[in-house]
């Protein structure tokens, strides 16, 4: 049997360098591995989503990336390893278990994903095959798959059955609870902007190194329209999952990153913010634009007039959350945020629940640039930076 060790001294060699995902027992002696090694990260994420779209932000950053969890929640997996690996050709070395394994008794409850495991990374076009048993194969497989997403730029897959690992108890420290954060009220309930003007409003007074992160739909078409540069980056699909690339990528660089997120994609994965909060990235400003609709698919009401996100992102860990519903209260937020005079500076994560009213512009386009071209424009943006 393998011990955590036997796998991350082969995965250190070859450059993987930042983990996360959602455990499993059979992945425990590799979790404690990562989780002993200092030099590495470790990010235990709220879903199996969250942890591909955390890997993302990563990479994008500069990270060798691996994403680790059971088979259970490859459902939870599908969205971004289809809409945003693929479109955007985001690597990650993706580590599932093998629960329900055929011919060997399990709960019911992981016997259908059992059968469909193979079938379903097939499926997603990610090649797979299965975890290796012995240290010598380990590592010829661990450069198999890395060469293949250099080639690629695509996700690869290992499928771990049970008793490859040596078992062992979880090591991993508890976080911190830590709420002492703040809540500021800039609203003045009159007339709510738009969209497009709180996007204008934001993208041309961010200092020129702000990394922007654009939540899919309405939100990014919109900030392609009024202001193209390569400071940003449009999410085209996995909804939801702006926050947590955000993340990612805000907790390996020092200059800001700027979340513009949506009131549905938010409510999604709102697990998210608990990670955020947790993880307390100095560099990150998470912006809510909430107009209460799902505005791209023909303006379906959220439940986000019952949702306080300012006093969820306090009770999360952000250090400081502002409600919004006028633009100059959003500039005075973002000031306070940026503004590295003013004491509220560099001490973030924060949050920004701005109200807007619903509705875009029209006629509206969408981005004419391909995804893995936007991508590419801005890794050598931050790269700069």
């Amino acid at each position: 049997m393998l011990i955590g060790q036997d796998f991350l001294k082969p995965a250190k060699a070859m450059g993987f360098n930042f983990f996360t995902g959602v455990p499993c027992s059979f992945l425990t002696p590799i979790i404690n591995a990562v989780i002993s090694e200092k030099s590495l990260d470790y990010i235990s994420a709220s879903s199996e989503g969250e942890a591909v779209s955390i890997a993302a932000g990563a990479w994008i950053a500069g990270k060798k990336t691996v994403v680790m969890c059971q088979n259970s929640g490859l459902g939870n997996a599908v969205n971004p390893l289809s809409s945003l690996n693929y479109p955007f050709r985001i690597p990650t070395l993706f580590i599932t278990t093998w629960r329900g394994q055929p011919k060997i008794k399990d709960e019911p409850q992981h016997i259908l994903m059992g059968k469909i495991t193979q079938s379903l990374l097939n499926n997603l076009l990610i090649p797979h095959q299965p975890f290796p048993k012995t240290r010598k194969m380990l590592e010829k497989i661990l450069k198999t798959a890395s060469i293949k997403m250099t080639k690629s730029s695509l996700p690869y897959a290992l499928i771990m059955e049970k008793g490859i690992m040596q078992h062992e108890e979880i090591k991993q420290l508890p976080y911190k609870n830590n709420q002492k954060g703040k809540n500021l009220d800039f609203r003045d309930f009159k007339k709510r902007p738009a969209r497009i003007e709180a996007l204008e409003s934001i993208s041309f007074s961010v200092p020129k190194n702000t990394a922007i992160i654009a939540s899919t739909g309405k939100c990014s078409r919109e900030l392609f329209t009024i202001h193209d540069t390569e400071q940003n980056l449009y999410q085209v699909g996995s909804m939801g999952c702006a926050s947590s690339m955000g993340l990612g990528i805000s907790l390996n660089i020092q200059s800001p990153v700027l979340i513009l997120d949506g009131d549905g994609a938010i409510l999604m994965k709102m697990g998210t913010m608990a990670t955020i909060g947790a993880h307390k990235p100095k560099n990150l400003i998470h912006v809510i634009l909430d107009n209460e609709t799902h505005d791209s698919t023909g303006g379906q009401k959220t439940v986000s007039p019952c949702t306080d996100f300012a006093t969820i992102g306090k009770a999360c860990g952000y250090k400081r959350s502002y409600a919004c519903d006028n633009l100059v209260g959003l500039q005075k937020a973002i000031s306070e945020c940026l503004n590295p005079k003013l004491p509220s500076a560099k001490i973030g994560p924060f949050l920004i629940h701005m109200k807007i009213k619903p509705g875009s512009i029209s006629p509206l386009g969408r981005p004419t640039i391909p995804p893995h071209e936007i991508l590419k424009r801005f890794k050598n943006f931050l790269k700069k930076n």
